[in-house]
């Protein structure tokens, strides 16, 4: 098969929806499919385009006035589907146009699907609701969303509003990124969704078509043989590690926070940048945590990190539909803690720690039993090795394969 990737979030960023993009190319290629991505990104040289195309991935025009630092923004979809069908006319000859976000370049992708007569599969992987909340500052949520709700109008019909509500709409920002999540879901031919949580969450907004949920995965190359399980001694310094986004949405400052009660020797290394990395890096000087940030890294030094750590964090709340932290621990044998219950659906249960609630002495309280009683890390680290193999990205793509035959044109 032939399948076109279409993504605003990948290139010049990391996060779960990079990873899981990556390992899926990479698996689908293996099998023998032609596999292209197109994807905003920062401005790049003659040089890096060429590299770029060796490995079939090609940005989009993308808006140059932000320059680097934060995401690439795609420039407007009319502009990218003329750019498209000039530099690329083999998409026509595409068997699935594979879509992975809701702005400018995955908006083209969707329209030129239906233009060309492409089946479009859309995957809905996060909270657009709870991102807004998060990254904008309170006093411009609702003007932001409403301005992104008009722009996804402007390309794509919305043929449902979502009103404020006392579930998850609780706000009109929130309902107007219900609104545009809903309707770009329901402008594709066939809905794919990380987590069972979330499917429910989509169709309670009006999401019509039918959803699969079809988890992440975790590249089979980075699959360790012959794990043994994590262990943890007492008098041993607790290593744990934190590969997400250093943002708020993420709660870094909370775990942050979390550290000054917990009583024991630890390590927290850090992998990943964002909007509190700075001042996160203050709260750990002024406070004299023993944290190490790395910034960003490649998989295979964040996975080796993950290899000699005991515990692995992902302390968002009502916020991830997924969290491929919790695979990549789960590949790697090394339990997790989370605090949000949603959580719970992806990690096999006896196989993490959660904390009673999303505080920060709830998190410490959870992170002190663990120094407290040290066997647990074993415990779960068996666990988790019972189950790894569910997590390979090779099983996703079995299924991922039979969608797509199902539904080529």
């Amino acid at each position: 098969m032939k399948i076109a990737f279409f993504s605003d979030c990948y290139l010049d960023l990391t996060g779960g929806i990079t990873t899981s993009i990556n390992a899926q190319k990479k698996e689908l290629e293996r099998r023998g499919h032609t596999v292209e991505i197109f994807s905003s990104a920062f401005p790049r040289s003659e040089n890096e385009r060429n590299q770029l195309k060796k490995q079939h991935v090609f940005p989009v025009p993308s808006c140059r006035v932000f320059g680097r630092g934060i995401t690439p923004i795609a420039r407007r979809p009319a502009i990218i589907e003329k750019w498209l069908l000039k530099n690329h006319p083999e998409l026509h000859d595409f068997d699935i146009f594979y879509v992975h976000y809701e702005a400018g370049c995955s908006i083209a992708g969707m329209r030129l699907g239906k233009e060309l007569g492409i089946p479009v599969v859309q995957v809905m992987h996060g909270r657009e609701d709870m991102g807004e909340t998060n990254i904008i500052p309170f006093g411009f949520r609702t003007f932001v969303a409403r301005a992104l709700n008009m722009f996804h109008s402007w390309y794509l019909p919305h043929r449902i509003t979502i009103k404020p509500d006392d579930y998850l709409a609780d706000s009109t920002a929130k309902a107007k990124m219900w609104t545009l999540m809903v309707n770009h879901a329901n402008f594709a031919d066939y809905v794919l969704t990380p987590s069972e949580h979330f499917k429910q969450k989509l169709a309670h907004y009006g999401v019509m078509n039918a959803i699969e949920v079809m988890p992440n995965g975790v590249s089979d190359d980075a699959f360790e043989p012959d794990l043994k399980p994590r262990t943890f001694k007492k008098g041993e310094t607790f290593k744990i590690i934190w590969h997400s986004r250093v943002s708020s949405e993420k709660r870094i400052m909370p775990l942050l926070h979390a550290l000054t009660e917990v009583d024991g020797d630890y390590r927290l290394d850090v992998f990943g940048s964002g909007g509190d990395y700075f001042r996160a890096r203050r709260y750990v000087r002024e406070h004299r945590l023993d944290v190490v940030f790395h910034g960003n890294a490649g998989f295979k030094s964040v996975y080796r990190k993950i290899l000699d750590s005991h515990l692995d964090v992902l302390v968002s709340y009502n916020f991830d539909t997924f969290g491929m932290t919790l695979i990549e621990a789960e590949s790697a044998g090394v339990p997790t803690l989370f605090v949000d219950p949603d959580m719970k659906e992806i990690v096999p249960e006896g196989g993490y720690v959660f904390a009673k609630n999303p505080s920060s002495s709830a998190m410490a309280a959870a992170l002190n039993d663990i120094i407290e009683n040290p066997d647990k890390i074993e415990e779960m680290s068996r666990v988790l090795l019972a189950h790894r193999d569910e997590v390979r990205v090779s099983r996703c793509v079995d299924k991922l394969e039979k969608i797509f035959e199902s539904i080529k044109k």
